[in-house]
């Protein structure tokens, strides 16, 4: 027999003792790390050996047979803005830029999920909508309708991003309807008038039907960005009476006749006001239009989200917008905060996606409109021509989006407030071992995924200003890991 067929046959023996040991049943941990200081950027760390319990600290335990809420994705907005900075690079900088931010190689972050404004939003340059008229004028058969602006940046822009990465979700939202049909005729504040609410719903009908001859289908639309918010520009305030009309009588029936695979969102504001989206789902002719309801975390607890599963957990639920930033003159991102807030936050109560605000912006936190942009609104990349500078935003979205794909479920596992069960052994006989329940484990804020690869995702963050232990249990093997104080941590293992 020829030496590398012995070597063959010795190889598959070993393998064959190595699989009946039971040995490589005990799957190996893989880390990848971010530091406060930023010594640590995704890094990933050596292996770690699932084993024996060794009796210190409280464990998280991840079990995936209890299963909540699908995820569809992590990402940002692609304001104006963002598309107008991208645009404008090189082309080779650009392609290699939006390849790492869409791409799902192993230098690739893997962002799944965007957010586009109907018309301008407060990130774009200058103010505009599909249907821009002469003041006086008025166009009820929107026969003047035109994508228009979108295709000097936004729709390039997007086009390369679906060749990346095809199966993208967008949720797309309006910060406003044309002037000529709001009530004040400007861009800020005003409502829209009922009579203009038939023209209004074809002209967000138009926007999806015009989008997707693009080849860009839009998931979903949330009905009024910031619906108690007259003060961004542009910006249209929406109360309950009028929502529930327009959406019950005019938008909800257009898109389940026309375009029913886009799904109708609501609210897209803070978490103070759950009883807006509540109200609305309690009118039962209205609710069949509706798949959910969206968040943003500028005012309220993130549990609102839970309350409103609670009442309603037929209804999926949203994290559509958040605004994080950091001091650049700062060494130290709160990065720790933000996940264990975001990540943790909004996953462990219900949403199905987490979307950040503000894809990228100039060093200067420009473009945005006058009178009412946000001036302070850093973006998650900072773009000064072809150079790039990644912000602590980029940094909470890439720890989720590389290792949790479209279609992961949420997994359980115990956080920090949870009880636990400890086995102490008996004082007065070594060999009995006592039973305890401890009613605070003190773990650290953490989230676990099954993904649809078959791996199990654990977030976990070390918001404390000490080093800390992290023990993973899973199947009842055990695993011990360090993590500094200030950092996060992507925990990955085969199921």
């Amino acid at each position: 027999m020829k030496i590398w067929n012995i070597v063959s046959v010795l190889r598959h023996l070993i393998a064959f003792i190595w699989l009946s040991s039971g040995f490589a049943q005990q799957p190996g941990v893989r880390s990848w790390i971010t530091k406060a200081d930023g010594s640590a950027l995704l890094e990933e760390q050596p292996i770690a050996l699932f084993g024996e319990n060794d009796g210190r600290h409280f464990p998280i335990v991840v079990d995936e047979r209890q299963t909540f809420q699908e995820i569809d994705g992590f990402g940002f907005a692609l304001t104006g803005g963002s598309a107008e900075l991208l645009h404008k690079m090189s082309p080779s900088s650009r392609s290699a830029l939006l390849k790492e931010l869409f791409g799902k190689g192993t230098s690739d972050v893997s962002i799944n999920y965007l957010r586009l404004s109907i018309g301008a939003s407060d990130l774009n340059r200058f103010v505009y909508s599909y249907n821009d008229l002469k003041d006086g004028e008025t166009d009820i058969a929107l026969k003047k309708f035109s994508l228009g602006h979108d295709y000097d940046d936004i729709i390039p822009v997007l086009k390369e991003i679906l060749a990346i990465n095809p199966t993208l979700k967008i949720m797309a939202s309006p910060w406003s309807a044309p002037t000529w049909m709001k009530t004040n005729g400007k861009v800020q504040g005003g409502s829209l008038k009922p009579e203009y609410y038939a023209v209004y719903a074809k002209y967000l009908l138009r926007y999806v039907q015009e989008m997707k001859k693009e080849g860009i289908v839009i998931d979903a639309i949330t009905v009024q960005n910031e619906p108690l918010n007259s003060r961004n520009t542009p910006s249209m305030p929406i109360t309950v009476p009028e929502m529930r009309v327009f959406l019950r009588d005019h938008l909800g029936p257009l898109f389940y006749k026309n375009v029913p695979e886009t799904k109708i969102v609501l609210f897209d504001h803070n978490c103070d006001r759950p009883d807006y989206p509540l109200a609305l789902l309690n009118d039962m002719e209205l609710d069949r239009y509706v798949d959910g309801s969206g968040f943003h975390h500028y005012g309220g607890d993130i549990s609102t989200m839970s309350l409103v599963h609670q009442a309603r957990p037929d209804k999926n639920i949203y994290f559509t917008e958040q605004m994080v930033t950091q001091n650049t003159d700062v060494p130290i991102m709160n990065i720790a905060y933000q996940v264990e807030r975001l990540v943790i936050g909004t996953m462990r109560n219900w949403s199905k996606n987490l979307i950040l605000w503000n894809l990228a912006a100039d060093p200067h936190n420009d473009p945005h409109t006058d009178n009412g942009g946000c001036s302070i609104c850093q973006g998650a990349l900072t773009l000064d021509g072809d150079a790039v500078s990644k912000n602590v935003a980029f940094h909470v979205i890439a720890q989720a989006s590389k290792f949790v794909p479209t279609g992961s479920v949420r997994i359980q596992s115990n956080g920090p407030f949870d009880g636990v069960v400890n086995l102490t052994t008996d004082e007065e006989n070594a060999e009995i071992t006592r039973t305890t329940h401890i009613a605070q484990g003190n773990v650290l804020p953490n989230v676990a995924f099954k993904t649809p690869e078959g791996k199990i995702v654990l977030i976990v963050a070390n918001s404390s200003f000490t080093d800390r232990s992290v023990k993973i249990q899973y199947r009842g093997r055990f695993v011990n890991l360090s993590l500094a104080a200030g950092a996060i941590a992507t925990y990955v293992w085969p199921i």
